[in-house]
């Protein structure tokens, strides 16, 4: 007889529950964790719900390759006086840049290329290179202290987005999606568009890590709407199917899949049937947003000449208010193409022209709409342009600036911010902000307050530890509140 069949025989009653109790009872624990999970959930919501909002909709105009603080906003009459001679050591202590900088010729400093004016009641200082951007300068708050920890592209846009620079957290829309759900059963709460300057060499890559959500259900996810006469991918129904075919097709798959969800009682299969679902109601939705014939000339004047090319940053900012008004929460445009390390001179005028008079017209129109008001509006990239100069003195046409995240400026309007104000500095050369420090995380708790969130209390239990956008750090900046 075989050892195996021998104690299968041998086995009793008692032995027999036992051995199995354990088994039994996982399945049962699995069964209560899972029910118990909506409640704690919401509990964890309600708590992070205790501030009441200024803001209930976000708009994200993302630079990609950080735009130079010292050529748009950031004026520094030092430059000029120490233009082409070296930054003085005691700035360069203890201070890391990318590898690109080795190259750099003895890192002399070079002034603003273009100058600047201050504008407006406020006196805001705006060069010459944004004068759409001047014009609405009193309806602006600059944040010239912004700093961070990231010293290159994909881990610094990371960090400002997720929290974190590895690609694996949920970003600020998916957080924002978690904490406030859908103003729009129609349509996705976080939207997702991209563009690139033509014909620019220093174009970064969008990685889908950008608007991921993470460890959270994947419902979260911001969804990227392309450019053209189709914005969402297989949204269409194929030829032979119609609407009330397709209408019973997703009946019977999401009766399948309530079957197996009650089953297994896994989450994600409730996030597959939303997402059905969601593509069915996008199939009108969809369409009748990409449409702006309805858009007055005046209106389309505002953006710019290049609001008539889809795909455009021009026509992203129109899209956006128009996703705006019909209730999309959470809006992250991403226009690439700020990496000057040699073309100051040439590409940055570039970048200018194709975001400055967008960017300026999605303020107007949102305030003339009366929007403005609970939409939060950021202007910004993931760090600033070293004060010297990457190249040679000699060679203008090949001026560039390194990556900087010591000091930069973004800006932001609307939605609870106050209006007209410059908030923090950077030093007398823009090398290290020095009044009013604004960390990446403060300005991510700024941003939940904002919405009603408190930035402590948002949390997800994930792997046995509760996480949030901020980490362990961050404070509300609060003197930029209305």
């Amino acid at each position: 007889m075989t050892p195996l069949l021998e104690s299968q025989l041998l086995t009793n009653r008692r032995h027999f529950f036992g051995k199995t109790a354990t088994g039994l009872g996982i399945p049962a624990l699995a069964h209560l964790l899972t029910s118990q999970a909506p409640a704690s959930e919401d509990r964890v919501l309600e708590a992070a719900r205790t501030i009441a909002p200024k803001a209930k909709r976000v708009v994200y105009l993302f630079q990609n390759g950080a735009p130079s603080h010292l050529e748009l906003f950031d004026h520094k009459p030092k430059l000029a006086e120490l233009n082409g001679k070296p930054v003085p050591a005691s700035y360069m202590e203890g201070k890391r840049f990318s590898t690109m900088s080795a190259a750099a010729d003895k890192r002399r400093l070079l002034n603003s290329i273009e100058p600047f004016g201050k504008h407006g009641q406020s006196g805001a200082t705006v060069s010459a290179l944004m004068p759409y951007t001047a014009k609405v300068a009193d309806d602006l708050c600059f944040i010239k202290s912004m700093h961070t920890d990231q010293v290159n592209h994909a881990p610094a846009i990371n960090f400002f987005l997720s929290g974190f620079q590895l690609p694996s957290r949920p970003t600020v829309g998916s957080w924002l999606s978690y904490g406030l759900g859908s103003m729009n059963e129609n349509l996705p709460t976080f939207v997702v568009m991209t563009s690139v300057t033509k014909g620019t060499s220093c174009g970064q890559i969008f990685y889908d890590s950008y608007w991921s959500s993470g460890f959270l259900p994947s419902r979260h996810q911001g969804v990227k709407l392309r450019a053209g006469a189709s914005p969402v991918l297989y949204l269409n129904n194929p030829k032979g199917i119609d609407a009330s075919l397709r209408r019973r097709m997703l009946d019977g798959i999401a009766s399948l899949n309530e079957e197996r969800h009650t089953a297994v009682g896994d989450p994600e299969i409730q996030t597959r049937i939303a997402q059905y679902e969601m593509a069915y109601r996008m199939q009108t939705s969809v369409p009748e947003l990409a449409d702006i014939s309805g858009e007055s000339k005046s209106t389309l004047d505002l953006y710019g000449p290049q609001v008539h090319e889809p795909g455009t940053f021009a026509r992203n900012c129109l899209l956006a208010r128009r996703l705006l008004e019909r209730g999309t929460r959470y809006i992250q445009l991403m226009h690439a193409g700020w990496d000057q390390h040699n073309s100051l001179t040439t590409e940055l005028y570039n970048q200018c022209r194709d975001t400055d008079q967008p960017s300026a017209a999605l303020v107007q129109d949102l305030k003339q709409r009366g929007l403005l008001d609970d939409t939060l509006v950021i202007w910004g990239g993931e760090f600033g342009r070293t004060p010297f100069l990457q190249g040679t003195m000699e060679n203008r046409k090949r001026w560039g600036r390194d990556h900087h995240p010591y000091a930069f400026t973004i800006w932001m309007a609307g939605g609870g911010i106050k209006p007209g104000i410059t908030h923090g500095a950077s030093d007398d050369i823009g090398f290290n902000a020095v009044e009013d420090k604004v960390h990446v995380h403060d300005f991510q708790a700024t941003l939940l307050h904002l919405l009603g969130l408190d930035h402590e209390k948002l949390t997800y239990k994930f792997q046995g530890r509760h996480y949030r956008l901020t980490d362990v750090h961050g404070h509300v900046v609060k003197p930029i509140l209305a």
